[in-house]
């Protein structure tokens, strides 16, 4: 059996705003914008520039009870993981493009991290994973 995980929806307060962020300021690449009519709605995909892997899913809030978790998926706590295969560049690009660093730069066990916030604030991981890591061959 062979089974992945292909998107994970992120409550966004508006689609445009959410796009203009994610290719922009990160340089992940628009993969689906369509509009579906008998719901109102758009299937906007993303991804970081060169993944094969899983996408995210912006989803406006379309009910009054989901606004909150836009930015608070998670209760405060990181929600996503983005690997990178250069550290530095990245984290300095990010900088250079206004991304707002939470906590610097940190040598761990596993490789380099810093958590960033995104425009809603939930909080980002940007990884490098060390050469040996398990999962390293398969997310850069």
């Amino acid at each position: 059996m062979k089974q992945s995980i292909v998107h994970i929806a992120l409550v966004v307060r508006d689609y445009d705003e959410a796009i203009s962020f994610y290719t922009q300021k990160l340089n992940f690449e628009l993969i689906e914008d369509t509009y579906q009519p008998e719901q109102d709605k758009r299937w906007v995909v993303i991804s970081p520039p060169g993944s094969g892997g899983v996408t995210l899913l912006l989803a406006r809030a379309s009910r009054p009870e989901q606004e909150p978790f836009a930015g608070n998926q998670t209760g405060g706590r990181v929600f996503l993981f983005l690997n990178t295969d250069d550290f530095w560049r990245d984290y300095h690009e990010m900088i250079s493009r206004g991304i707002k660093f939470v906590r610097e730069p940190k040598k761990q066990e596993y490789g380099m991290v810093a958590v960033f916030e995104d425009l809603y604030g939930n909080l980002w991981d940007l990884l490098e994973l060390n050469h040996d890591h398990p999962i390293r061959d398969r997310s850069v």
